[in-house]
Formats: C-alpha cells, structure tokens, sequence
C-alpha cells in the first residue's frame, strides 16, 4: 500500500468541485504552509548565528536577558508540543495511510521546537528585531487552524471527536503565543516604534564573579540543571574549589534575606502595643511565604501525576487486546475516549507524566532549599545583630551563656531551615494519601480500605519509634562527649602514662565510657532496624490484608489490571507515611527552636548608643529604681590588698582651677550589672584629657567595672557620663562625637587570624607605627618564633599562645589604634617584672604620652604610681580619693603610707624575681618546644624536606589531571569484616533471601491474576500467597537487625583496636596527639553512620537489579535498549560522585569560620563595641554566611542535577519496558498478568535509581574515614614483650641504682638521624647526676632512653646488671620514676592522681604530699585525698601542679629518680625546698637531673654537659669550674 498525501484509496480525495476549502485535505495541506514558513527562514539565521557564534569563545552570561512573557512562552510551547504529538498519535491511529492527516503535525511538532531554539539564540544575543519572524508565524499558523476549526463545525463535527478538540487546543495555543508576542512589541518597542526601549541584564550578571545561575536561565535549563553541566563535568579533571563557586546572586545574600526579615519582624511591633514580641512564625510567613507556596504548588501538581503511573499501567494491561475499527466517509473520526484505550498511547502518556512528576518534584525540592537557606541566612544576620547589642550583664551574670549562643547559630537555624525542607510534605502527604486510598477504592472496593487501615494503623507506631530514635539519640551524644573528654585527657598524658606504665589502667576507663555509650548504641541500633522493618514491611503486609480480603468478599482473586495498579499505589502511599513521621519530628523540633529564637531576640540589649556619640548624656531618672543597698559585687578573686582598714575620708570639693581639659567626667553616677546590686555608686570623677590617669585599689573593688560603666556597657541607674566633643577645646561638655576607645580588656581576647591583622584590627596598615608598637610590647621575639612570623594564624583554631603572649597582642592592638582616648585595664597582670617595666616605659609612657593621647590605667603595680598624671583610688565600688600623687601624700596620710608598705613589698618580690629565670622567656621557650620539638629531636636537614616537598608537587600534577572517585572495596570489606563474619554472611544471604522472596510474591500474584478467568483452585494461590508474605516479611526483621547490628560490631571493633593502637604506639606517633584526636573523634563518629548508608544503598542496587531482571525475563528485547541507559547511567553516576564530594568538602570547610566567628564576637563584646568595629564585624559575617550558603546552594544544586537526569532515565527505562512488552504481545508472547508485573517493577525503578548514587557518594566519603583508621592500625606497636620474662626479674630489682651506659646510639625512627652518638657514661649507686646543654643536644632524649621510649639501635643501658633492652616494658617502666617538665594531672581525685593503681595506703600519700609541701594546702581542701580535680588540673596553679608530680615520683619508691627541667615552672623559694627535699629523701637514691638553671646542679656528685647529642665534659662540677673557657663553665657564668 503505498503512501500518498491525500490517501489512495478514494479518487474523490483530489476533488475540488464543492469549493476548495470543502476538501479536507487541502485544508490539511494549507496547514502545512505556515510551518515550512518558518523553517524556511529560521535555518539560514540560526546556522548563520551559530557560525558566527563559535567564532566567539563561549559568549559571557553578562549578555542574557529575558524578554517580557519569557516563561510564558516556554509553558506553551511546551504544550504545543504535546498537542502536536497527540494529534500525530491521533492521526496514525485513525488511518496510517492517509499522509495529511499526520504529517501536518509532524511538521508543526518540528516547527514548534525549531521556533523555541530560535527564540533562546535571540534572547542570549538580545537581538530583539528578528522577532518578528515568529510574530508572522504565529499569525498564519492561527489563520489556518481557525479555518479548520471552522470547516468542522460546518460539518458538524463537535467535541465528542477528539480531531475537533485538538484543533480547538491548537488555535487556543497559538492565539495565547501571539498575545505574549505582541506583548514583547508593546514592552521593548523593537518595531513600529521611533524610540526602541534600551535594557540591560540584570545587575548579577554584570557580575562576572556571580556563577549561580538557576534563577537567570531559560526554564529548559533551569528543570533539567543543564547550566551545572561545565561544572559537574569539570571536577573530573580538576577539584572545585571556592573561586569557581563564586558568588551569590544579590536576592540570595544574607543582607537582602535579613532586611526582609527583619521588615516583616519590625512591622509587628505596633504603636499602641510596643512591648509585645513579635511572632517568628509569622515574620517568617511574610518574608518567606510565597515561594513556600510555589514550591507546594509543584509538589501538589507531582503527587496528582504521581498517579498517572498506577492507572496508566491499568489501561495498558486492560487494554492489550487490539480491537478492528472500520472506516467510513473516506476517514475515520476518532472519539475522544478510544485513544485513551490505545496502550500504547498510554504507554507514551506514562512516560510524559513521569518525566513531568519528577521534574515538578525536583523543581519543588529546589525551591524549598533555596528558601530554607535563605531563611537561614536571614536568621544567622539576625542573631549575629542581636549579639552585638546584648547587653554585657546578659553575658557575665550568664543568662545568656555562649554555649547557647553556639547553639543558636549551629542548631536552632539548621533546625528551622530542614523544617523548610520539608514543609510542603506537611501538606502534600495528607492530599496524597487521601487521592491513594480513593483510588484504590476505585479499583478493588471495600478490601482496598482493609490494606489502606493498615497502613494507616501503623503509622503511630512510626511515630513512636522515630520520638524514641532522638531520645536514645541524645543519651548518646552525652555518653559520647564523656569519652571523647577522657581521650582527649589520655592522649595529652600520654608521655607520663607511658613512663609510668598506666596505659592500660587508663585505657579500661575509656572502655567504660564507651561501654556506656554502646549501650545506648544499641537501642538506638535497635530502634532504627524497626524502622526500616516497618518500611519494608507495611507494604507487603498492606498488600496481603488487601488480596485475601477481597478473595472472601468476591470469590476470586483480583483481575491482573487492578492487581498491579495496585500493588503501585501500595508503593506510592508507603513513602509518605515514611516521611510523616519525619515531618511530624521535625515540626516539633522547629517549634522549640523558634521559641528560643523568640526568646533570644527579646532579651536585654544594651542602652541605645546614642549617647556615644553625644547626642544625649547618659541619664536617668533616680526615682525609677532606686537600689537601697549599696554593695560592690566582688566579681574576682578574694581580696589582696588590706586596704579597708580606714574610714571614707570626706570627699574635697574640686578647685576651679581643676574642671580644665577633661575628657571623660562622670557626675553623681551610680552603675549596677543589671542584679538588684549597685556594683557603682557616688561616682564624681574626672580624666584629664592627654594625661595619665591610673585607677587602683584592692581586686574586686570595681575598677574594670568603672572602666565599663565609662563605655556604657553597665546600666546607669543615676548620673551622667560627659564625653568631652572633639571640637572644641573650652571646657563645655557639647556631647557631640565620642572618640572610638582603644581598649585593652583584662582577659585577652584574640580573633581567628594573623598576629598582623589581630594588631591592626582593621585600621589601616602603617609600617613604622606597627614596628613600634611591637618594640613597646616586646613582641619581637615572640614572633620571631612563630612559623610564619606575625603572618601566622593564632586564636581559637590557631596557634595556643601563653596568657602573657595573648596579653601583649591585646595591648599592642590597643596602642596601635589611632584614638585619641586609651583604656588599659590591668594590663601587666600576666606579665613579668621585665615585660611590664619595658611597656611601662616605652609603650605608655613613650608611644602613648608622645602622641598625647589620653590613657586610662587600671593596675595593681603601685611602684608606677610615680609616673601618673592623676589618680583615682576605690574602694568597695566607690571613689576613696583622686587627685595628683602630691595631693594624697598632703591630704591623706594613711592612704600614702598603706601605698608606700605595699610598694616595698612589691619591691622585695621584684628583686626575688629578677633572680630567677624570667618568665617570660619560659614561655617563649614553651613555644619553641611546641613548634620544634620534632625538628630539634628528629634534626632532619632541609635537603630531605625540599626532597619532599617536590614529590608532593608531582602528586599534585598527577592528582588534578585524573580525579577518579573511586569506593575503597577493600576497606569496605575490612570494614565487614571487622563486625564479624558470621553476621556478614548472615547479613549477606538474609538481603538475597528477602529480595528473592518479594520478587516470588509479585510474581505468584501476576500467575494468581493471569487465571482468574480459569478458576482454577483459587484458595491454592491464596495459601501460597500468605505464607511468602509472612515469610518476606520475617526476613525484612532479620536484615534490618542484621545489617544495624553488624554496623554496632564493626564500630565497637574499630572503636577497641584504635583506642589500643593509639596508647600503645611509639611515642613518635604521639607528638602528633591532635590529628590522633581528629582521626580518632571523627571517624569513630563517621563509622557510626555506615549502617544506614549500606542498607540504604543494598536495598536501592537490590530493587533496581530486580526490577531489570523481572522486566528481562519478561520481555528479553529490552535488554538490548539496556546497553545505552547502562552506558549513560554509568557516566551521571562517575561525574556526580566526583563533584559531590568537593562540594560536600567546602560545605564542612566554610561552616567552621562562620562557627567561630559568632563565638568569638560573643567572647569579645565589649573590645569590639569600644573599637566601634560592630560594622566590619557584620561584613566580616555576611561575607562568610554568603561563602557557605554558596558551597550548600551548589551541593543541593549537584544533588537535584543527578536526580533529575536519574528519573528521565528511569522514565525511558519504564518507557522502553512498556514498548518492548507491548510489541511482544502483539506477537502473543505472554499473559497481561506479566505486563503489569514489568511495569510494576519498572515504576520503582525510577525512585531508587538516584539512591544508588548517592548512595555510593556517601558510603566513598564514610569510607575514607576507615581507610585512615586502618591505615592507622597498620602502625607497629611498641615492643611490650622484652626477652626475658617478669618473672626472672628480681622484685626489688634496681636496688642499688647503678647505671652503665655503653656505647649508646638512639633515633626516634628507623628513618631519622641518631640523636644520640655513641654515649658512655657510668654512674655508681646513689650519686646524684646533672646533665646539661642547649636546646635539642640530646638532654631529654637521654631520659627517655632510660625507659625504652626511643629506638635503642646500638650500644646499651645496664641497670643493676640487667639490660632493659631485654625487660618487658611494663615491668621497666614500673621500676622507674620520671619527673616531666610539663606538669600533667588528671581529672579526678588527688589520691587517683598520685596513685591510680590503688596500691598505696593513705599514710604513705601523706607522707609523699608533705615532702612536696601540700600536706596543708590539701588537709584544707574539701575531700582531704579524694578533693577533685578538673580536668588538666586547672584548679590549682602550674606550681602546684609540679609539685603534685613530685608527690607522685615519691608514693612510687623506685631507687633511680629521673627529673626533667622538672623544676622549670616553680619559684625560686620553693626550689630550694625541693632541692633540699631531694637530697634528703633520696638520699641513698640515684638521682639523674636534667637542669635548665645550671645552678640547680652545682652540688651534684658529677656534672655531663651534652652537646649535639655527644657528652662534651663529663667530670665534678668543681674540676669542670676551673676550666674557664669550657661550656659548663660559661653556662654557669650566662646563668649568675
């Protein structure tokens, strides 16, 4: 039969003797016109665009624009084009051999789509003119559709016909596309007009730098993602980092966010009700509403097509039987109905509903996100704003801790934004459910609503297990945080647990923090394998309750059209019973934290500023709260000076002469924290401007507190404080600007940065003032030190500087600022006598007096009373005198001479301490240590590490050009195989068996269905069918609990073999205890959320093989169109995992600064308020909220990329399985029952698909923290084991204490130079041994070689003739005692601390606490022995601590005693002490000092001085005195 236009069957057909436009095929042909039109003239402009176009590279984005109507027009050309296609299928159902009556369709399909590519190419190029070629098309294309429309009306052909429909549609479609057509000519006035409209892209796209473009491209691109491609692809080849994110478009950034917050949050606050607290839920709504709105619109419009598969999949196994239609007047007229009954038409409409479901779903996840990020970004500005004007008695009478600050900014707002996430569900799933439970009416009758109860009953259940899953979750998070703070303390110890043989004592109390822990562990495992059991369970047991209700309500089993509708709709309706009980957690969860939002943003804020910059003094009505008592809360330590022994003097009215130049005065002023306690009060005083003013008095008599109520951060209760105004230089108080205060607080407070920028703090960059604001403070030194000199990063995250480093930085910043006025509170508290002197005189005195800038001091240093302008004396929270030196040595006697007492004392410690060794070059020498501890001890020369440093840049090279993401399989079965292997075996065939037994229940349900016709033994099928339910659902226990418990016995298997790895590897490895700490918190973390992860991925790669595998076995040809979807499916998933893994990585790394930017603004209020630095602050804010908004808009962004190329391949994949059993039936290959099955499975297909992905995303990343732990574990322990056997070791052995060192070589690896070089030495019982040297020449490697920490490679140490090479190391180290420099104690109770074997009675650690002098000091603490002690010991001084340790050394009575520069950290008095003590307890002991004051060594029996790691002179420190030009004595001579 061949084909011809108008048919050939009929002569009639070419006729036109009733009228030209009465022959229906010229109409046809007509139509046919205005689509060659187009292509005609739209080829030659775009191939001629196109050429021109990649003459250019890439055209930049700064150039798109979208026209009026854009969006608008993409919707209907879209619905063109499914017209298009229903008017084709029409026509080819009708007649597949009468050419008109579907090539116009044909043509106008391809016309349509041409028409959208031409439109995109002139909105990119903004070449709005050649619009107008479309505009003609339009037109005709109406003029000949209508005419059509009206000859069918002529003949009477109406609406029952679905040819008159379509035609109906099309003229309604292009009539609407010619509107938005010549809206675009009225708008943009391209033509007709005399003045064409100029327009410009939007302002972000000007902006190179903004690379998120969703909401900029064409609405193709934005559902697809298309635009993520370059990036997504591009992370093959190299990592995304933060510059080829870019920037935020100016509607996603926290400021605009927060200004439309804060409109909707201020807006409530009305006039007659102000003190009413606004509602968050409604600002919210206000600020947030309608894209809310929108994306629940999508989410409405993808559960509706959601349905479309269930009752597509109905029809096409209903109607798979093709019926002959007859033909009559030449052609057929279809009705409406009978397409709808085509399957494979239906087979087509499924495919379109899918792909438009999941585009809508994707769409709606999308514009959630956008708005929950937005929403959180909005937040965070406005708790940040808040923060910054807290008042400070919020913060020091802790109502509001920083802890809840830190939570706020963690928890509360991502609690609030995933509650965004997942809000629509909130009201999609009750509509879905409700649409489920009607249809399924439709199709079964009653037995539907017995399955749908059932469902529906358990749902509490769910409900009940996910409250009781974050309950067992919290209970873990405490347990866990208990032993993480235990490790930390053990592995700071480390070294002293090793030298005393305590890791195992230690180690058991670990194990039983963990134990705890892992009992809540397994609740929680317990309570999540239930879950996911009543995941995969409801539907089978749904399913079951359905088909045997409806077997006794009908007699027959169900028809297999209904069956598998079905068995789909189960499907559907599982998920948002799933999820509600999220939701439901999840709503509760953001109403608690919009109550602490609520009640955050209501609390104290500081007086309005105004004053600050003078517009009003401070004042306040006395009447309003008048406080009756008058008390100084004493907010420090007890009192140190005595100096209330004397009565408040009468207070001098002031000279006239005095109100000269005065900065600050306060009148009358009375100040309290805000308790009902006046801290202030009666306060007159008065700061002479460019003078010296020192405030001083006893601790806690309210000097910092006076400084603070100057700056307005305390509330005034009466009073004024003046700020003299910068113009004018008459004594009139005009408030007008207050000066910016440079101010010093007492604690230190450091940003997370350079020393260089915590200096400035932003003030701009002057080198020679920088240069001598370090000499002033004496930094120099200091800096030199660091790594990277004052470019190197301290703070919080950064480098632990000592108290007097951090308090240095702080001053340093505060003479750095150029204002005019200066408060320094208490500066010298945590300097030494030199340090203090030196920025007495050159910072204060010299820097600050030169510039005549006015300073305020707070000190307790009397002795620079001499050097003030004037000064103010407290007592007890109000001013006892001020005046000038001379003034109070005329007017007050008493107060002189208790002055004068003070400073004498003072004068006698200042001598005391000049003597010893200052403090502050310990600290640098700590520093030193920290830094070059390895260096020294390891000595490797630059050579090996420039060596190094080049193999890493080849790594470099070779890793960006080829970024394969791989999953570590290895690891992944070291992982399994770690939680035992009988539970991977069981876990293993428990999935396989409940996977198979699913795949049976379908399959025996689509036999069942196939014969109900023949009713053959129907309560056979029926038996059969329950009892493969019951046991698919016992086996959907056993893998839940399997694959939970498994998980549990891996972690605590990983969690055991890490904690002994760490304790008992080399000391080497322990230099490096914090990334032990990061390696050890996160991955026992991370190893926690494998389970899920592995479950979660085996049930998607199960489902998704199964369901190929039913569909193949059904209908084999689809295999064949498989190899292509394989093939694409294996390229989305490889670039995916790439990408999502970098994008994961800069979301973690750009939250920590955003962290600890709130915490550190919260700990540093006062400092920033008094710089007037809020403003850089709140950039410093924004910026960082941006950078990781950014990093999470992009990963949600990647993750909707993967999901939506992963449904479009699911929909072919249920479109090719439709087709391929469609044409096998043709061909009477099988049963309907089977069709349905495939498209059943085929429909799961497309959920699970994207799970696989990222699936493996997740499990790779979880993975690599296994991989370091084994990674780890494959480090050798040490040696515990020795030759000999403790038993062959004598008990009192070493008795005598005699030690011969031969020939000793040690190295701290087997791959680092020796440190110690062929040592010999000798020393007889009892004597008493100093070592000496510089630093890293080998000293403290020499102690440690005395208990086997370091790799003895050559010669040996013989104790009492016993080799210790030889001994195992726990009975060595046991005999030994060791005093560290460092003091560690632990926390718990000084008994625990002194002897945590429990060995010892109480009499003997007394005896030990009295010859280290604590016996009174620990008889006074509450407990005696078991008093407590906190963590690192922090309650008692580094003094204390030291002498702790030496208690400890002595309750262990070994004959050989080891001191380390033990006596570094102790006055020189309480030395001496010690010395005496040591000579006399140990007296008949051998002690080996390592001395870093020579001095302390004088009186040994024998001096070794070392050098380099070789003796230099071994001899009596009298013989080694007399060489004049030999080391020792040059030492002794630096040292007097």
């Amino acid at each position: 039969m061949a084909l011809s236009f108008c048919g050939n069957n009929d002569i009639k057909a070419y006729s036109v003797e009733y009228g030209v436009l009465n022959n229906g095929c010229f109409v046809d042909a007509l139509n046919l016109v205005p689509h060659v039109f187009l292509l005609f003239i739209t080829f030659p402009i775009l191939f001629i665009g196109w050429g021109s176009q990649s003459s250019k590279v890439q055209i930049h984005h700064n150039t798109w624009l979208h026209f009026p109507g854009h969006n608008m027009r993409w919707i209907l050309t879209f619905l063109l084009l499914f017209v298009h296609v229903c008017e084709f299928a029409e026509g080819l159902v009708s007649n597949n051999n009468h050419l008109h009556l579907f090539m116009p369709a044909f043509m106008g399909f391809i016309a349509a789509t041409t028409s959208v590519v031409y439109y995109h190419n002139i909105e990119t190029s903004n070449f709005p003119k050649l619009l107008l070629v479309l505009f003609i098309y339009w037109v005709l294309a109406f003029i000949t559709k209508s005419i059509k429309l009206w000859k069918f009306a002529e003949y009477k052909v109406g609406p029952q016909h679905l040819r008159f429909c379509i035609t109906a549609l099309l003229v309604i479609l292009y009539g609407l596309l010619m509107a938005v057509e010549i809206n675009v000519i009225r708008v943009r006035k391209y033509v007709f007009f005399a003045n064409p409209q100029k327009v410009k892209p939007p302002e972000d796209l000007q902006d190179l730098g903004v690379r998120f473009l969703q909401p900029f491209v064409n609405l193709l691109s934005k559902a697809t993602y298309w635009w993520m491609n370059p990036l997504i692809i591009g992370a093959h080849k190299r990592p995304i980092e933060l510059k080829k994110i870019g920037k935020l478009p100016i509607a996603m950034r926290a400021l605009t966010n927060y200004l439309r917050l804060k409109d909707a949050y201020e807006d409530q606050r009305t006039a007659e009700d102000p003190e009413r607290a606004p509602s968050i839920w409604r600002s919210m709504y206000r600020a947030f509403g309608r894209p809310i709105l929108l994306s629940s619109t999508f989410r409405y419009l993808a559960d509706l097509l959601g349905f479309a598969g269930p009752l597509c999949i109905s029809g096409i196994v209903k109607y798979l039987k093709t019926k002959d239609e007859e033909t009559y007047l030449g052609v057929y007229f279809m009705s409406s109905t009978e397409l709808l009954q085509n399957s494979s038409v239906l087979a087509i409409l499924l495919f379109l509903a899918l792909v438009l479901q999941r585009t809508f779903l994707q769409a709606s996840y999308y514009v959630t996100i956008e708005t929950g990020i937005n929403l959180r970004g909005a937040l965070l500005a406005m708790i940040y704003n808040k923060i910054l004007r807290l008042s400070t008695s919020n913060m020091s009478m802790g109502e509001m801790t920083l802890g809840q600050i830190n939570n706020l900014v963690a928890i509360e707002t991502n609690q609030l934004m995933w509650f965004l996430f997942l809000c629509p569900n909130l009201w999609a799933m009750p509509v879905q459910i409700v649409m489920g439970v009607i249809l399924l009416y439709y199709l079964l009758g009653c037995s539907a609503l017995v399955g749908a109860s059932v469902i529906v009953l358990l749902a509490p259940v769910q409900y009940l297990i996910a409250t009781k899953l974050a309950d067992t979750q919290k209970n873990t998070l405490e347990h866990s945080t208990d032993r993480l703070k235990t490790t930390t303390e053990i592995l700071k110890g480390i070294k002293l647990l090793k030298l005393y043989a305590w890791e195992n004592i230690f180690c058991d109390s670990v194990e039983e923090t963990r134990g705890k822990e892992l009992t809540s562990l397994k609740t929680f495992a317990f309570y999540t394998s239930m879950s996911i059991f009543m995941n995969a369970a409801i539907p089978i047991a749904a399913v079951l309750a359905t088909f045997v209700m409806h077997h006794f309500i009908n007699k027959t089993g169900p028809s297999p059209s209904e069956a598998f509708a079905a068995l789909a709709l189960f499907h559907i309706l599982v998920t948002p019973l799933f999820l509600l009980s999220t939701v439901v957690r999840f709503a509760v969860k953001a109403l608690v934290s919009v109550q602490k939002l609520g009640e955050f943003l209501q609390s104290d804020e500081i007086g309005d500023d105004s004053w600050r910059n003078g517009d009003i003094s401070v004042t306040l009505e006395p009447g309003k709260k008048h406080l009756g008592m008058t008390k100084a809360i004493n907010r420090k330590q007890p009192m140190r000076y005595q100096m209330d022994n004397y009565e408040h003097p009468t207070r001098r009215p002031l000279r006239p002469t005095e109100t000269e130049d005065v900065a600050v005065k306060v009148s009358n002023g009375s100040f309290t924290w805000g308790s009902n306690l006046l801290t202030l009060s009666d306060i007159n005083i008065r700061i002479p401007t460019g003078q010296l003013t020192m405030i001083v008095g006893q601790v806690g008599c309210g000097k910092s507190s006076l400084l603070l109520a100057m700056l307005g951060e305390m509330q005034a209760i009466e009073g004024r404080v003046y700020w003299r105004s910068l113009n004018s230089s008459n004594a009139g108080f005009e408030r007008n600007i207050k000066y910016s205060v440079a101010y010093a607080a007492q604690k230190s407070w450091l940003l997370n940065a350079t020393v260089e920028e915590n200096i400035t703090f932003g003030s701009p960059f002057n080198k020679q003032r920088y240069k001598a604001v370090i000499d002033a403070c004496s930094l120099q030194p200091d800096i030199d030190l660091l790594p990277f000199g004052d470019q190197t990063e301290i703070g919080e995250r950064g480098i632990n500087l000592s108290g007097g480093q951090r308090q240095r930085i702080c001053v340093a910043r505060a003479l750095y600022q150029n204002t005019n006025i200066v408060f320094l509170d208490d500066p010298f508290s945590a300097l030494d006598i030199h340090l203090s002197d030196h920025l007495m005189q050159e910072g204060i005195l010299k820097f600050l007096q030169d510039d005549k800038r006015t300073v305020v001091l707070v000190t307790h240093k009397l002795q620079y009373l001499i050097h003030a302008d004037w000064i103010i004396a407290m007592k007890d929270g109000s001013v006892l005198r001020e005046g000038t030196l001379k003034d109070i040595q005329t007017h007050d006697v008493e107060l002189y001479d208790h002055w004068k007492t003070l400073m004498n004392r003072q004068d006698q410690e200042l001598e005391k301490d000049i003597q010893q060794d200052s403090q502050t070059t310990l600290e640098r020498k700590t520093l030193r240590r920290a830094f070059y501890s390895r260096e020294a001890k390891n000595q490797i020369d630059d050579e090996d590490e420039e060596e190094e440093e080049e193999e890493e840049d080849d790594d470099n090279m070779s890793m960006t050009t080829n970024r394969r993401s791989k999953i570590p399989w290895k690891v992944c079965w070291c992982y399994l195989s770690s939680g035992g292997f009988f539970m991977v075996f069981l876990m293993v065939s428990s999935k396989l068996l409940k996977h198979s037994v699913i795949v049976t229940i379908d399959y025996w349900l689509a036999l069942w269905t196939c014969l109900y016709s023949v009713n053959l033994c129907d309560s056979y099928y029926l038996t059969v069918f329950i009892i493969l339910c019951a046991a698919g659902i016992t086996l959907c226990l056993i893998t839940s609990l399997t694959v939970e418990f498994l998980g549990l016995s891996a972690a605590t298997n990983l969690h055991h073999n890490l904690l002994n790895k760490i304790i008992h590897a080399p000391i080497r490895y322990t230099n490096t205890t914090l990334q032990h700490l990061q390696v050890y918190s996160s991955t026992v973390n991370t190893c926690s959320h494998i389970p899920p992860t592995l479950e979660s991925l085996t049930r998607s790669t199960l489902l998704c093989l199964s369901a190929i595998g039913v569909i193949a076995s059904i209908t084999p040809a689809f295999l064949i169109a498989l190899v292509p979807l394989g093939v694409a499916f294996y390229f989305i998933q490889k670039y995916f995992r790439v990408a999502s893994k970098d994008l994961q990585d800069l979301d973690d790394s750009t939250q920590l600064p955003l962290l600890c930017h709130f915490s550190e603004t919260a700990e540093g209020l006062t400092t920033i308020r008094a710089f007037r630095q809020e403003a850089r602050f709140k950039q410093r804010m924004l910026e960082l909220t941006d950078t990781n908004n950014t990093a999470y808009l992009f990963l949600s962004a990647a993750n909707r990329w993967l999901e939506v190329r992963t449904d479009y391949l699911g929909a072919v994949i249920v479109l090719t399985a439709a087709a391929t059993s469609i044409w096998s039936l043709r061909y009477g290959l099988q049963a309907g029952g089977l069709v349905g099955l495939g498209l059943t499975y085929a429909l799961t297909v497309t959920n699970y698909l994207n799970w696989v992905v990222r699936n493996l995303a997740d499990l790779e990343v979880q993975m690599a923290a296994v991989k370091k732990v084994n990674s780890f574990l494959g480090t050798e322990s040490e040696n515990y084991e020795g030759s000999m056997d403790s038993s062959q070791v004598p008990e009192n052995w070493p008795h005598n204490g005699e030690i011969k060192i031969q020939d000793l070589c040690v190295r701290y690896d087997p791959m680092l130079k020796p440190v110690l070089k062929h040592v010999n030495a000798y020393v007889e019982p009892g004597q008493k041994v100093g070592i000496c040297g510089r630093t890293g020449s080998g000293k403290s490697s020499l102690s440690l070689a005395f208990f086997n920490m370091v790799d003895i490679f050559e010669g040996k140490i013989i104790i009492d003739g016993i080799d210790i090479c030889k001994l195992p190391l726990q009975t060595l180290r046991s005999r030994l005692s060791i005093i560290l420099q460092d003091p560690v104690l632990f926390s718990g109770s000084i008994r625990f601390n002194l002897d945590p074997e429990r060995t010892c009675t109480d009499d003997r650690l007394w005896e030990a606490l009295e010859i280290a002098q604590l016996k009174n000091m620990v008889k006074a603490l509450a407990g005696g022995l078991d008093a407590v002690v906190t963590e690192g010991g922090e309650n008692f001084s580094v003094g204390q601590r030291q002498l702790f340790c030496l208690a400890r050394a002595f309750v262990r009575k070994s004959s050989i005693l080891i001191m380390d520069e033990a006596t570094a950290s102790i006055d020189m008095a309480t030395e001496n002490i010690l010395q005496k003590v040591v000579m006399t307890a140990f007296a008949d002991r051998t002690v080996v000092t390592i001395a870093h004051r020579v001095h302390t060594i004088l009186t040994a029996d024998l001096v070794i001085v070392m050098k380099r790691g070789n003796i230099l002179e071994y001899d009596k420190p009298e013989t080694l005195l007399e060489q004049e030009d030999g080391m020792f004595a040059s030492f002794v001579k630096a040292d007097m």
